[in-house]
């Protein structure tokens, strides 16, 4: 049993990380839809001038909650995959089979998700630094 337990800490750790990458970007998305709820407010209350730019803000908030949901799902399904890889290394050991292959693609499964995850995040990430450019660019205008 010992050499499987040895197998297994790998998805284990990698299921902590991911882990950790989830409350990372859980929180992320409680601040954009926090954001979001002020933009929506103001956007009420908003002269025709600068009701336009807020509009585009909103747009870029919806956008970002997007690929923030994206890449929880991604990372979920990445932790789900390494949970079915422990899961197989003990049903393997227990019923003395040779399930390799399945496991090592319920590994590269597991990778490819989190890889997935982390893209939909630096694409979150580049779409708050476009909306913090065009904040910039407005204030920088009014001077």
């Amino acid at each position: 049993m010992a050499p499987i337990i040895q197998l297994s800490i790998s998805p284990v750790i990698l299921i902590s990380g991911v882990g950790a990458l989830s409350i990372t970007l859980t929180n992320r998305m409680g601040r954009i839809v926090d954001r979001t709820r002020v933009l929506a407010v103001q956007v009420g209350q908003a002269a025709e001038g600068n009701r336009q730019h807020l509009e585009t803000l909103l747009a870029i908030m919806w956008r970002r909650s997007q690929l923030i949901r994206q890449a929880v799902t991604f990372a979920g399904c990445s932790m789900l995959a390494s949970c079915l890889l422990v899961l197989g290394l003990f049903i393997a050991a227990f019923f003395h089979l040779e399930p390799g292959h399945l496991l090592a693609a319920t590994f590269v499964t597991s990778i490819l998700f989190l890889a997935a995850a982390l893209v939909s995040f630096l694409r979150d990430i580049y779409l708050s630094l476009r909306a913090l450019h065009l904040e910039v660019e407005r204030v920088q205008s009014r001077r």
